[in-house]
């Protein structure tokens, strides 16, 4: 099988693509660069909650209708 993700990069691999975010960005943004990223992150991971519980309550909704239904 496939990964979807690809290869997970290593120690010297890091440490390259740490030096071009150093030389693109400068090293006084990346500490910036890194908080809005965690943030947007949090804030996915808020929304797909949030989704994830509407969905669930929207399934037991509909069951709770169809067991109504059936007892009648």
């Amino acid at each position: 099988m496939v990964p979807l993700i690809g290869v997970i990069p290593g120690g010297p691999e890091l440490i390259i693509i740490l030096g071009i975010l150093v030389l693109l960005f400068g090293a006084n943004k990346l500490p910036k660069l890194a908080r809005s990223s965690g943030q947007a992150i949090g804030e996915f991971q808020r929304g797909r909650e949030e989704l994830e519980n509407d969905l669930r309550e929207t399934v037991e909704d509909e069951q709770e209708t169809v067991t109504e239904a059936s007892s009648d």
